[in-house]
């Protein structure tokens, strides 16, 4: 069965619709690529589910060390590169809020970016630089 259907709107943009939620993510090309970046373009998604995803998998395992990173904050910072043009970088910023982080739980939320499905995904020439703010 279909994750998503998704649809041509013409100039350079997409409609696309989660079948599970219903949600509708809306996608544009962005201004140095003939776009008008009216909203993310399909390369800040990848960008964008990097973050995301780690921060989801530090959320389990947080949870499961029963500890909150409830208003953790992080910075996606895309970069492309040309011949052919593709992402080149991804840098996400974490910034914990303040907390009594033992070094085990920083040691353990740090590592859990290698077990991201989209980390796993990328292509290995993407450098994905993480930092993390405590």
């Amino acid at each position: 069965m279909a994750t998503v259907t998704s649809r041509y709107l013409g100039e350079l943009r997409t409609e696309n619709v989660h079948l599970q939620s219903g949600e509708i993510l809306i996608t544009d090309a962005p201004l140095d690529n003939q776009g008008l970046g009216r909203t993310f373009s399909p390369t800040d998604l990848a960008a964008t589910a990097l973050g995301d995803c780690i921060m989801t998998v530090m959320g389990i395992a947080a949870r499961a060390r029963g500890i909150s990173i409830d208003g953790t904050t992080y910075e996606i910072t895309k970069v492309m590169a040309d011949s052919p043009r593709r992402i080149g970088e991804i840098h996400v910023v974490f910034t914990f809020p303040s907390n009594s982080f033992t070094e085990s739980d920083k040691r353990v939320l740090e590592a859990v970016h290698k077990a991201c499905p989209v980390a796993l995904s990328l292509h290995p020439d993407i450098n994905q630089v993480i930092t993390y703010n405590w």
